[in-house]
């Protein structure tokens, strides 16, 4: 979106401003020259660019690339680490290379502008880049669910080129295995062709070997999903032990199952993950996998709470504390290799997170978590869990369930701004589509092309600010209201026709993200009919703030400018910073320095 940015000097304002959020918040009282335009936009952005990876290692080099559209004789290129340009340079090619930082862990904003003799600067693109020399600290999670013969090299790249563009840096491989007690189809020395899997569709070894080596190439981790507890009902002629199954009796007569539809290829069989031979037996089974394919590491799934289940001889089983089990054998037999498992409804989260093996914390949500509130709360415990030191991610699938043809965007990117703005990230994009149900392969509800763009742009923010948004912090109470009452604004939790303020302190800033509730119909992330309503944009809103000492006040949002940074003219007033900001529609952030 190529948009003319005219940063319009604010004169000094000299007068005051009351204490009382109430008498600032009368029209008679508020200051006629703060509500101003700060901010002017004219056009889409109208460059399209991209670079090679989703992740960079310090010091590595960087390349761009500008896809589509015209690069203006006088572009320049400029870096930015939040507000700060720490480079500008002149920009005479569609194609160049930046040389990373050295310091890791950090987001950047790369934009492409030009400045006219009025000192106005239009904007024609902008990209988000991660220098992290470890996924695990800033996860982007995504997934891979179909290994047909239509999935060629080129149609692997091109699904992965949209992937690479919204800096997925991993890939859950799901149900790409032969079985669920034998995941590789054949053995290391003795590899299947294709294969049928669970659904009984036709999966070729070929185009799992391409999917990872493509991955790769990309700087992506390429992770195989598989249940810790899963048989199919001939595991017994492959060595599964009847003793190691899992009862809905005491007596071993009825086997704990998950039933499947009759065309697919057996029910699920559930095994105790805390039996040592169990364990064992799939720990030789991934072995197989990681000798035959070039797999970073293993996603665990469960199936949340089962109720009272026992083991063979008759002893309730604890199924989170055999998660834990599990998980450390599986780490124990791979050291080098990495570790995910889901926690359904959070279930057994505590425990998985007590291993302190897994790389980030994954949440598959469900109808008793459809809270927009419930995001918070579910990531605060698990903060908690891992004593502040891992990521989130959350599995939680939009429209579900519903008939139409297309995601309802404004419920997806009101989720993502809430899921982004609290510190996590959402598992949702995948090779050719996005996730509308728990069974991955199902592509029927597709994304517009304004939703892949604004995707795009949502993804570039939570890159960029990573630093901001998911590196700790301290959570804090914002005073903050609107002038002449224009909004209502709130403190957490969202509350509908509302603007929502959620406040922390970062690296000695003040972060505040201001979410758009005051169109929404429901408190519930799920949008499961679609009916989510488009937000009305709020221009020029100004805005009353305690903060004292303030250096530097600037705001950001993905719904703007390509989620570039626009440093704002204020006023100290006492213990208050008065300022006007240029747009809310989802979601802006403010950063006080």
């Amino acid at each position: 979106m190529k948009m003319n940015v005219l940063l319009m000097a604010l004169p000094l304002l000299i007068g005051s401003c009351s204490d009382d959020n109430n008498s600032y918040n009368d029209p008679a009282t508020v200051p006629t020259d703060i509500i101003q335009t700060v901010v002017k936009t004219t056009a889409d952005l109208s460059l399209t660019v991209t670079t090679d990876k989703a992740a960079y290692k310090p010091g590595e080099t960087v390349r761009f690339n500008v896809t589509d559209g015209t690069l203006p004789a006088s572009a320049r290129i400029r870096y930015r680490h939040g507000s700060e340009v720490i480079a500008d340079e002149n920009l005479g090619s569609t194609s160049w290379t930046w040389t990373a930082p050295q310091a890791d862990y950090t987001g950047y904003m790369a934009d492409i502008y030009t400045v006219d003799g009025n000192n106005q600067q239009t904007i024609y693109a902008t990209i988000g880049v991660d220098v992290s020399s470890d996924w695990a600290r800033f996860p982007r999670y995504g997934f891979i669910a179909s290994y047909g013969s239509d999935r060629t090299s080129d149609v692997i790249a091109s699904e992965l080129s949209f992937l690479n563009r919204c800096h997925i840096n991993g890939l859950q491989f799901y149900d790409w295995q032969y079985k669920q007690h034998w995941p590789l189809g054949g053995t290391p020395g003795n590899l299947l062709e294709s294969y049928k899997d669970i659904a009984n569709r036709d999966n070729y070894t070929s185009v799992v070997k391409d999917y990872i080596a493509q991955a790769h190439s990309l700087g992506m981790k390429a992770m195989f999903y598989n249940l810790c507890f899963g048989a199919f009902d001939d595991a017994k002629a492959d060595g599964v032990d009847d003793h190691w199954y899992i009862y809905t009796d005491q007596n071993h007569s009825k086997c704990d199952r998950h039933q499947l539809p009759s065309d697919w290829k057996s029910d699920i069989y559930l095994v105790d993950p805390s039996n040592k031979d169990w364990q064992n037996y799939l720990a030789d089974r991934n072995d197989d996998v990681y000798e035959a394919l070039d797999f970073d590491g293993f996603h665990i799934d469960q199936l949340g709470s089962r109720g009272t289940d026992y083991d063979y001889y008759g002893s309730q089983v604890n199924l989170p504390n055999g998660y834990a089990s599990f998980i450390r054998t599986m780490k124990e037999r791979q050291p080098d290799k990495r570790l995910v498992m889901n926690a359904v409804s959070n279930y057994g989260s505590d425990k998985i997170v007590s291993t302190g093996c897994v790389d980030f914390m994954y949440s598959e949500l469900w109808d008793g978590e459809d809270k927009f509130s419930d995001l918070h709360d579910i990531l605060k415990a698990n903060r908690l869990y891992s004593g502040n030191t891992l990521g989130q991610v959350y599995a939680a699938y939009m429209d579900y369930g519903h008939n139409k043809p297309e995601f309802n965007t404004p419920g997806v990117l009101l989720t993502d701004a809430v899921m982004f703005a609290l510190g996590a990230s959402h598992l949702e994009l995948g090779a050719g589509h996005m996730l509308s149900s728990e069974y991955f392969p199902y592509a029927d509800v597709k994304m517009s092309a304004g939703l892949k763009k604004q995707i795009v742009a949502y993804y570039d923010f939570l890159t960029a600010y990573q630093n901001l948004l998911r590196n700790g912090g301290t959570e804090t109470q914002c005073d903050i209201a609107a002038a002449k009452s224009v909004v209502t604004i709130n403190a957490w939790p969202p509350v509908l026709g509302n603007v929502t303020a959620y406040s922390k302190s970062v690296d000695g800033k003040q972060v505040v993200s201001l979410l758009n509730f005051r169109q929404a119909n429901s408190l519930s992330w799920r949008d499961k009919n679609g009916t989510m309503p488009e937000p009305e944009a709020i221009d020029n809103l100004t805005l009353r703030m305690r903060a004292k000492n303030v250096k530097k006040l600037w705001v950001a949002s993905p719904d703007q400018l390509g989620g570039a940074p626009q440093e704002l003219q204020y006023r100290q007033d006492g213990d208050f910073v008065v300022f006007t900001v240029p747009q809310l529609k989802y979601w802006t952030m403010i950063v006080v320095e």
